[in-house]
């Protein structure tokens, strides 16, 4: 379920806002759009804000009725510069990648794939899942120092799970408070699942990050307003901690990090910096190079048109 962006979700030539350096809530909209066979709701990118810390996408899958042989089928795809965060609240998903993974993902459970210099995967059916899939999939871009490094890939089945007042947190990615996930982690930012009951929640955050919040199942409250399904809450920085209201059972996930610095060039699976970058992995992947491998899958290659500065274009 992962891309493609498109020119309406970050426009290349548009800068993103700058961060807001004060705690804030700003409400910014997702919009629908189609994952093979399944319509998502797109919190990130937006125009008016790319990323929050080196999170760069977020696509909201669901919950949708799935068969054992439809429902997250996609094709072979490349990808640059990022890890791919899986995330499940129902259901499962199959995945396959060019480096020989072939890995299950159940609710609770993290696949993180990095792509580094260059991989490809596959998100398809399992061949035995029939039911309700919902879940998310993440982006963090990586920085100058592993972006061009070799691709990975791994799967966590257990994270740790902490208490708050009304419910429980899992630490996906990073650290929130003195709570460290395993997993990979090549810059300064954190992902978290909230599962809460009714009440208020305390967090505790880091004043020099940014943090938006993501509502999966019902609604949850930071100061006056309200977050349900259906966007982004973009948190700013400047908070040492976030305290959430429910009024009834809501999850959702928190995600934040160090504000970059460089601005992001995100073009269809790709995450760079230059035009150049992007238009050399294009190519690569057009002509099957070795960069991208191949990938054990009934499905296709997924295809796609040069970027609109490239020659063939």
């Amino acid at each position: 379920m992962s891309g493609p962006v498109t020119p309406v979700d970050a426009p290349p030539d548009q800068a993103p806002a700058p961060p807001e350096d004060h705690p804030c809530v700003e409400f910014l909209p997702s919009h629908l759009t189609r994952v093979g066979e399944l319509e998502v709701r797109r919190a990130l990118p937006r125009r008016a804000r790319r990323n929050v810390g080196a999170w760069c996408f977020l696509d909201h899958m669901g919950p949708a009725k799935v068969t054992e042989q439809h429902g997250v089928d996609i094709g072979p795809h490349p990808h640059i510069g990022l890890q791919t965060v899986t995330w499940l609240f129902d259901g499962e998903i199959l995945h396959r990648d060019s480096l020989g993974s072939e890995q299950l993902i159940r609710p609770g459970q993290l696949n993180l794939m990095t792509a580094g210099r260059g991989v490809a995967h596959a998100e398809e059916s399992t061949g035995r899942y029939r039911g309700v899939l919902h879940g998310m999939q993440l982006w963090v871009a990586q920085p100058d120092s592993t972006r061009d490094g070799p691709p990975a890939f791994a799967h966590h089945a257990d994270l740790p799970v902490f208490d708050v007042e009304q419910g429980a947190g899992t630490v996906i990615v990073g650290r929130l408070g003195d709570v460290t996930s395993p997993a990979r982690r090549d810059s300064d930012h954190v992902g978290v699942e909230l599962d809460l009951r009714r009440g208020t929640s305390v967090m505790p955050l880091e004043p020099a990050a940014e943090y938006a919040l993501v509502v999966a199942v019902g609604a949850m409250s930071v100061g006056a307003r309200e977050v349900e399904p259906g966007g982004l809450a973009y948190l700013g920085t400047g908070r040492d901690e976030l305290a959430i209201t429910t009024t009834a059972p809501a999850r959702g996930v928190l995600i934040g990090g160090t504000p970059l610095d460089d601005p992001l060039l995100m073009w269809w699976n790709f995450v760079a910096r230059t035009r150049s970058e992007i238009s050399d992995a294009y190519d690569d992947w057009v002509a099957a190079s070795e960069r991208f491998g191949t990938v054990a899958s009934r499905l296709p290659r997924v295809p796609a048109d040069p970027p609109q500065w490239h020659p063939r274009a």
